[in-house]
């Protein structure tokens, strides 16, 4: 594992436990208001960064302490031995939360067919038509939609959540989102914070770019109904 940081306790981060923090490096996507620029940026190969032999000690010394462990990025499905990794957590009795992007649905089926996941968090960006402008590569635009299909089908807790900020999400966007996700138990609007760093310093230049604590509701208005839980972070 390629491991960029780590947070030695969470209680925010996976609903109902309280957890350690493991932050991958690399990303397939370029969205440019992310908040882990360094992460996102980084590679997946060469230098693994933070040894992933002190964070299973640390985890073994607070054994009762802590209940479980939360894998973000950057993206963890990009990280060929992400299955080794959870393996061993669960070894120490502990449950696991996966923060991913959804390009990777195979890496999701595979670690659900082991019943390795107990809690998904995955980022829906916009519109499936405008994903492109995001996914860096080859972009498999599908493969978000499959994502989204199995874990609505088959992870035993999850939410659904989406930064708001423009051009990448309004109500006509928004509009679109819905008809990707009806009916999930769970969906979260982030308000995108725009004092931060950002993988494109420029675009927090742009105030127009941001949404308001009016603009949040009015995009609750368009979801009410669609989704059994909306929550506003």
């Amino acid at each position: 594992m390629h491991i960029g940081g780590f947070q030695k306790n969470s209680l925010i981060d996976f609903p109902g436990t309280v957890a350690c923090v493991v932050f991958t490096t690399g990303c397939n996507f370029s969205c440019p208001y992310c908040h882990n620029p360094d992460l996102a940026s980084g590679s997946v190969t060469g230098s693994k960064g933070l040894d992933a032999e002190e964070i299973f000690s640390f985890l073994a010394s607070r054994k009762n302490l802590v209940d479980g462990v939360v894998i973000t990025g950057g993206e963890p499905c990009l990280q060929p031995d992400l299955t080794d990794f959870i393996l061993r957590i669960r070894h120490m009795g502990l449950a696991v939360k996966l923060d991913t992007n959804g390009s990777r649905p195979e890496v999701l089926a595979h670690l659900l067919d082991r019943s390795l996941v107990d809690y998904v968090a995955m980022d829906i960006k916009t519109a499936p038509s405008l994903y492109p402008e995001i996914m860096k590569d080859h972009p498999n635009v599908d493969a978000i939609q499959e994502s989204i299909d199995l874990i609505m089908a088959r992870v035993p807790a999850y939410e659904f959540r989406t930064t708001c900020v423009r051009p990448f999400i309004d109500t006509s966007i928004m509009k679109q989102i819905i008809r990707q996700i009806r009916g999930a138990r769970r969906y979260v609007l982030q308000k995108c914070i725009r004092h931060v760093s950002m993988l494109d310093p420029h675009f927090s230049q742009h105030p127009d770019r941001f949404f308001s604590n009016q603009d949040i509701q009015a995009l609750k208005t368009v979801i009410k109904g669609a989704v059994q839980e909306i929550i506003v972070r």
